[in-house]
């Protein structure tokens, strides 16, 4: 008796097990996105991170290159993967973006390119409603001078706060209020006229 119930016990565990890989691999779309550590061009993201205590998985990695120049590298964490951007793009909780740079990029650059990114993919009434939280962040980025190779800039989303800037693990301003504005945020690289198509698709774990 005792036997039948630790292989009964075994089986529960092994169905458990496989339950929980497919939270982690299978996005809400039902499409496979695997949860393993990427490298790209060089730097590593791992398969998960935790922003506040909530557990992440790494949706997506790839690289932003204008021309032949390398501009950074970039991964994107959810609280489970999916590869539709509109899913990605509703789901609540905690989420991560964090961004790489391969080369010096000054300050002016990168929020420019933050905004104008901001702008193509959101309405003009929505646009309205973020104009004051885009002016701070516009005034927090700027503090920063020049991003130098290596600075590893992090955008995460924390239920209750908002959005939260840091760079190489030091808070960059006060978070930023509305999950609507890290939405924004997602659009640049996600929304229908993303930075970088092909970096879309990495993100989304689209690539082959």
């Amino acid at each position: 008796m005792a036997r039948a119930y630790a292989a009964v016990a075994v089986r529960v565990a092994r169905m458990q097990a496989v339950r929980w890989l497919m939270v982690l691999t299978l996005g809400a779309s039902g499409a496979a996105v695997a949860s393993v550590p990427r490298t790209v061009e060089g730097i590593p993201f791992e398969a998960s991170a935790a922003v506040q205590g909530q557990q992440l998985v790494l949706n997506g990695a790839g690289l932003r290159a204008m021309m032949i120049v390398k501009v950074y590298a970039i991964a994107l964490y959810l609280p489970r993967a999916d590869t539709a951007a509109a899913a990605v793009l509703s789901q609540g909780g905690a989420k991560r973006l964090r961004i790489v740079l391969l080369r010096q990029v000054s300050a002016e650059r990168l929020v420019d390119n933050l905004l104008t990114g901001i702008r193509d993919n959101t309405s003009a009434a929505e646009l309205a409603g973020l104009q004051s939280r885009l002016a701070t962040l516009q005034t927090d980025m700027l503090k920063l001078g020049t991003a130098r190779k290596g600075d590893a800039i992090t955008l995460d989303f924390v239920p209750g706060a908002g959005t939260r800037i840091s760079v190489n693990g030091q808070a960059v301003g006060a978070d930023i209020p509305g999950e609507d504005f890290y939405r924004a945020l997602l659009r640049i690289w996600l929304g229908e006229r993303p930075t970088d198509r092909g970096l879309r698709q990495d993100l989304l774990g689209l690539s082959t």
